[in-house]
């Protein structure tokens, strides 16, 4: 038995060498394979003269059918000379298979839509899974460089508090995306009533006070909902809090944190907050609100805002798609138009503004060679280029897009340089990777396709969006808002995430209690700003602090 037993153990210690030894093979041969590439200078195409590989990770959109046999990928492969050899993972399941990935050792070169919290960067990059990019951006990447230098958000958003860069962000920039706390009100009842658009608090209840008392949807019955609105979670900007909050004091919705003069303090618990709030019961508790404003979803607004009678008066939302479609199916999208934000009792007059950044997407780890380090961050610096960013999204010339012709007008009513063609709709498609990965959508280069000319026709929605915004909504932009993309150093990050989130449930909780009378401001108020003592607030406060002056 014995003898049986040590046949066996040299058997497996023979087998456990001998893969160790083809592993190590394997290693050395995909390093060989690297040596020697000519990599041709910064700018110039192909970037390497013999084809390389390069394994990148990133989620398989359920809306593109083969991201091997993709057009967009053939397209870059031709341009670059680097091959991808995908490591592709259901989009609903990136975050876990990333997390299983990173932990166990088994990744690619290349994250290239990792979804990166901050804290997965400076943990692994301290760990030396990822490897700091700064010298590769200053040497190969001139188009990276140049976004950070013009775009002041994008170098504090990538930079670590160890000075490293770990991860390039996709850059999307939005216009109307940057002012999500929209309000739409009902243009027609307002001229039904001979009612002016409300331009502050007092106005505000004027208005919606003669929404539910007089009938403006003209059918006899007390049906109207002044006001209704639904969660962040379901409808973007539907929040009401935030919007009836900034004209007393900011309110992000999020953190409640403010800066004035580089000093970070809470919102939630200052006497302009507490004015908010008695403005918010006042009209709830007169059935300006809708009751279920603090807890429904997006399809409920909808339903609402689609009764055979319309009966919504107005609504807070980034788009106003999430109740009404803006086509000619439904008409009835045309009635509504936003209210600039409201102006409080002290002049105090702001809009919500969020940065155009995305966490990081594309790493490099451990596991690149130099030649596939610097080939990499040359791929990243051409997908800023605006050919590659085109073709990403649109796919090829002809299909969804064309040059603009001569006099087709942008949205800023410049001369056009591009013109979204109408396609088939379909699931699937194979002609772009969407908007995958590290780019660089520009302000100027989303506004550079051609408008249409009538925002309320079944093309011009955008132009709409952009117009509303515009208007009434970039004038206003708030000057006290916390910088979203701030690194949290690593030893504080774990803390600062469950402070947040305490003090965060704490003030909504509070938020809710209040405006609907469930807590009463004369016997409750004290007690609630004491319960902030408890919730270690300063402690939060100088977490985020160091991290603002870092």
């Amino acid at each position: 038995m014995k003898k049986k037993k040590f046949v066996a153990i040299s058997i497996i210690l023979a087998m456990v060498f001998l893969a160790a030894c083809q592993s190590k093979e394997s290693g050395k041969k995909e390093n060989e394979s690297t040596e020697n590439i000519t990599i041709n200078s910064v700018g110039e195409l192909p970037i390497v003269e013999e084809t390389m590989t390069l394994q990148m990770f990133a989620p398989q959109l359920p809306t593109i059918e083969n991201m091997k046999t993709n057009t967009y990928t053939k397209w870059l492969e031709e341009k670059t000379n680097i091959h991808i050899e995908w490591d592709l993972v259901p989009d609903d399941a990136l975050n876990d298979r990333k997390q299983l990935m990173l932990a166990s050792g088994d990744y690619p070169e290349v994250i290239f839509n990792g979804k990166l919290t901050p804290e997965e960067q400076m943990r692994y990059g301290e760990q030396g899974v990822f490897l700091p990019l700064n010298d590769l951006i200053d040497q190969y990447a001139p188009n990276v460089k140049k976004a950070m230098e013009e775009l002041d958000y994008l170098e504090q958003s990538m930079t670590a508090p160890d000075g490293n860069i770990y991860s390039i962000p996709q850059v999307n920039e939005c216009f109307h995306c940057s002012y999500p706390n929209k309000y739409w009100i009902n243009k027609k009842w307002l001229d039904e009533l001979g009612l002016d658009i409300p331009e502050t608090t007092d106005d505000l209840y004027t208005v919606l006070k003669a929404f539910k008392e007089q009938d403006p949807n003209g059918n006899g019955k007390a049906d109207e909902v002044p006001l209704t609105a639904a969660t962040e979670a379901t409808m973007w900007g539907g929040n009401f809090a935030v919007y009836l909050m900034d004209p007393f004091i900011y309110n992000d919705g999020d953190t409640y944190l403010i800066v004035r003069d580089d000093k970070v303090s809470l919102a939630a618990n200052t006497d302009e907050w507490k004015e908010g709030l008695q403005f918010m019961h006042k009209l709830y508790s007169e059935g300006l609100i809708d009751m279920g404003a603090f807890t429904q979803n997006n399809d409920a607004v909808n339903q609402l805002a689609n009764r055979d009678e319309n009966v919504m008066g107005s609504v807070t939302t980034a788009l106003l798609s999430y109740a009404l479609s803006p086509d000619d199916k439904t008409p009835r999208h045309k009635e509504y138009v936003t209210v600039p934000p409201l102006k409080g009792p002290k002049g105090v007059q702001q809009a919500n503004i969020e940065a155009s950044v995305t966490a990081g997407q594309f790493a490099l780890t451990n596991k690149a060679t130099e030649e596939q380090q610097i080939a990499a961050m040359r791929l990243v610096d051409f997908l800023f280029t605006e050919e590659a960013i085109l073709l990403q999204e649109y796919g090829p010339e002809g299909k969804r897009w064309r040059k603009a012709e001569e006099g087709e007008l942008d949205y800023n009513g410049n001369q056009a340089k591009y013109t979204q063609l109408p396609g088939e709709t379909t699931q699937t498609h194979n002609d772009g990777w969407e908007q995958l990965g590290p780019s660089l959508r520009t302000f100027e280069y989303r506004a550079s396709f051609t408008a249409p000319e009538d925002p309320l026709a079944e093309d011009g929605y955008g132009t709409r969006l952009h117009q509303e915004t515009k208007n009434n909504y970039e004038p206003y932009a708030t000057t006290e808002n916390y910088p979203s993309g701030i690194f949290i150093s690593l030893e504080d990050s774990s803390e600062a995430a469950q402070l947040k989130t305490t003090i965060s449930d704490y003030i909504e909780t509070n938020l809710a209690q209040f405006v609907t009378g469930d807590k009463d401001f004369e016997k409750d108020w004290d007690a609630y700003l004491k319960g902030f003592e408890g919730l270690q607030l300063d402690r939060y406060l100088e977490i985020y602090q160091e991290s603002y002056d870092r």
